[in-house]
């Protein structure tokens, strides 16, 4: 089984499994989600018990492009103000340039306050890099036909040049 379902219980298990544990281990757990998923309700369970155990070696970053696979988030279920949410779960939250490594480790590591996990918003473009893909929901799930493709490694290999 795939899709967000499945992929929020094991976001879920790894919360719950790592409470018991939390205050014995200096290990950071890390999850990664877009935020289309954010309209999943075992998302929002797992982050109630994440602040009411004061999980604060939990890190959950959230890849906001504002698409998911059937539209605009916003249209689809609406997230803002997802900061205000995610502090209102008793979470710290921040918010960066998804696509600026240097502002996601800030962001991740430094102050970290005690006794509550840490959500990280990162902001970013779906298809990132490729004007051909560049905030298309359609790029969720399509595979690019051999033309798409060639035109996609050469907008990415410009790009990949041009960030000297």
């Amino acid at each position: 089984m795939n899709g967000t379902c499945n992929e929020h219980e094991r976001s879920s298990c790894a919360v719950h499994a790592n409470r018991s544990h939390a205050s014995q281990s200096p290990a950071n757990v890390y999850v990664l989600m877009g935020d289309g998923e954010l309209a999943e309700g075992s998302v929002w369970e797992a982050a109630m018990s994440a602040a009411k155990y004061k999980l604060d070696n939990l890190c959950a970053i959230i890849d906001r492009n504002r698409l998911q696979i059937s539209g605009d988030t916003e249209e689809v279920m609406p997230l803002e103000n997802l900061s205000e949410k995610f502090r209102a779960f008793g979470w710290e939250c921040r918010i960066c340039d998804g696509h600026e490594p240097d502002e996601l480790i800030k962001a991740m590591t430094e102050n970290r306050p005690p006794s509550r996990p840490l959500a990280v918003i990162a902001n970013t473009i779906k298809g990132f890099g490729s004007p051909l893909m560049e905030n298309k929901a359609e790029w969720h799930h399509r595979i690019p036909d051999d033309i798409e493709f060639e035109q996609i490694k050469k907008d990415l290999a410009e790009r990949r040049d041009n960030c000297g």
